[in-house]
């Protein structure tokens, strides 16, 4: 079995401060790569910063900047709310980075070689906020502005010379790969939407541009930079030292296990992506998943609107591992998702305060005043202890297979059930009434420990934080968490001191 895992975040664009939409994707990606290293797989984890185009030239421009002095600028922040967001990436890379440059003009220098490349004209229509080309059908009129129908991005006419690349001929390849491959793109309706394009027909794609000059010259003409999502998705192999095939790095990680999207980007990583690496003789990652949007209230959020959610603002007001926590259990994975001040403060407080902090709070107070803070002696587990107990073992397996097909809410439901059902198992067992028989006692305080550790591993890739300071009470390092012991069902060895913890999670006053 391969245990090399490799997860990528789209690398991001930085014309504007990084929104909430940046942290979810990150958030998520994290929430794999952190799930996968306790259980015991070498992870990869690459972001980073798209820096590239038209787009950016424009913004320095407008700021009396130099696109690379404007990148630095903006990157920065993206690279400290990868800080802020307590991710676990494993790199962070820049296009700006010779090893991106040079990883490029290889990949370019390769596809001309093959004749995949060839020098035209282009005539149509280009968003340059969305760095793309749409034709007419993809393009609306409203009061003389034409905007793009998927983005409503504003359009404008290029006409100029540019290299082309042979997308029409790998339109059946393309086909016969997703047929062959099924899995390739989630979730169904990414993937049917993908097939739905590919078979209306591919056009031969602009790859370089003459009008504007920031960005990685063609190898064999300077007049021309090579178009941003050519240069942007060759950061998935830049980042493990390509054109070097005999790397450590490339030979362990590629082809990538999950390239994790927004939906708005699907078409440049499941067409162009996967046809780019087929015409280059490279293996296509193993799979593609486009997530929807966090929208502000009912929206999409957008300048315009007025509605970009800041991160770093919820995260200052209720709690990074608070809004980590909101995000991948109240959004849908693979639909739209809204945030809202009181979804996100119901939430804290009746699964987070209430369920976990209050499990936590109840049964160490108990522990340390008639068990002296230590692990007790059980005896044997009754029927009712091992009904719950056996629950993450039998479970085991559906719980790996779900998170590999990046089923989320399965994980996270039976997080939330198993927190309800350790309380339930609390209250009923009634251990404060059970004091003349030590070691009945005893056996329930153990077996809530032991549902406080496995539930506090499983919630580790969600609240890092949180769940790390509830491990420490049994003396497990963030080194030493392993997600296969969940189905030990007598980890914890009796007579071990277990530490003293504080309030969890601070209940939130709705008066406030």
């Amino acid at each position: 079995m391969n245990k090399n895992y490799y997860i990528t975040t789209p690398i991001y664009y930085p014309s504007a401060k990084p929104h909430m939409g940046h942290a979810y994707s990150s958030i998520v990606a994290d929430f794999f790569a952190r799930l996968k290293r306790i259980q015991g797989f070498n992870v990869f984890f690459l972001t980073g910063t798209d820096e590239h185009g038209q787009k950016i030239q424009r913004a320095a421009k407008k700021k009396n900047m130099d696109p690379l002095t404007f990148c630095d600028e903006i990157s920065k922040t993206f690279k400290n709310l990868s800080k802020t967001l307590n991710l676990s990436n494993t790199d962070f890379i820049r296009t700006t980075e010779s090893r991106h440059v040079k990883s490029v003009q290889n990949l370019w220098n390769v596809l001309e070689k093959k004749g995949e490349i060839y020098l035209s004209k282009y005539s149509g229509w280009y968003s340059v906020s969305d760095e793309a080309f749409y034709s007419e059908n993809e393009i609306k009129n409203e009061n003389n502005n034409k905007t793009s129908i998927v983005s409503g991005s504003p359009v404008e006419w290029v006409e100029e010379e540019s290299y082309f690349f042979k997308l029409s001929k790998w339109e059946k390849p393309l086909l016969e790969f997703y047929e062959n491959n099924p899995n390739f793109i989630l979730p169904q309706a990414r993937k049917n939407e993908v097939i739905n394009f590919v078979k209306g027909g591919l056009k031969d794609l602009s790859v370089s541009r003459k009008s504007f000059s920031w960005g990685i010259k063609v190898p064999s003409n300077n007049d021309h930079v090579i178009y941003v999502w050519l240069d942007a998705l060759t950061n998935y192999i830049s980042a493990l030292n390509y054109p070097n095939q005999e790397d450590s790095l490339y030979k362990k990680f590629w082809p990538a296990t999950l390239h994790l999207i927004g939906k708005d980007i699907l078409r440049f990583h499941a067409i162009y992506w996967p046809a780019f690496l087929l015409a280059a003789n490279i293996p296509l990652p193993k799979r593609i998943y486009g997530h929807g949007w966090i929208l502000s209230g009912d929206e999409k959020m957008s300048k315009s609107k007025g509605n970009i959610l800041d991160p770093l603002e919820i995260i200052d007001k209720y709690g990074l591992d608070q809004l980590r926590y909101y995000l991948i259990k109240e959004v849908s994975f693979g639909n739209d998702g809204s945030i809202s001040k009181d979804k996100l403060e119901s939430c804290i407080n009746s699964d987070l305060a209430n369920n976990y902090g209050n499990l936590c709070q109840r049964v160490f107070s108990f522990n340390e005043k008639n068990l002296s803070l230590s692990i007790p002696t059980k005896s044997k587990f009754e029927k009712e202890d091992l009904e719950i107990l056996n629950n993450f073992k039998l479970n085991y397996k559906y719980l790996i297979q779900n998170i590999d097909s990046q089923n989320i809410n399965f994980y996270v439901d039976f997080i939330v059930n198993h927190l309800f059902a350790a309380n339930k198992y609390f209250n009923d067992q009634e251990p404060w009434k059970k004091k003349s028989d030590q070691k009945r006692m005893s056996t329930i305080v153990y077996v809530s420990l032991e549902l406080i550790r496995k539930l506090s591993i499983m919630l580790y890739p969600i609240i890092p934080v949180s769940a790390s300071k509830v491990l420490r009470v049994f003396n497990i390092s963030e080194d030493k968490i392993d997600f296969n012991s969940i189905i030990d069902n007598e980890f914890l060895k009796s007579e071990n001191k277990i530490n003293k913890i504080g309030i969890l999670f601070k209940k939130i006053d709705n008066n406030d």
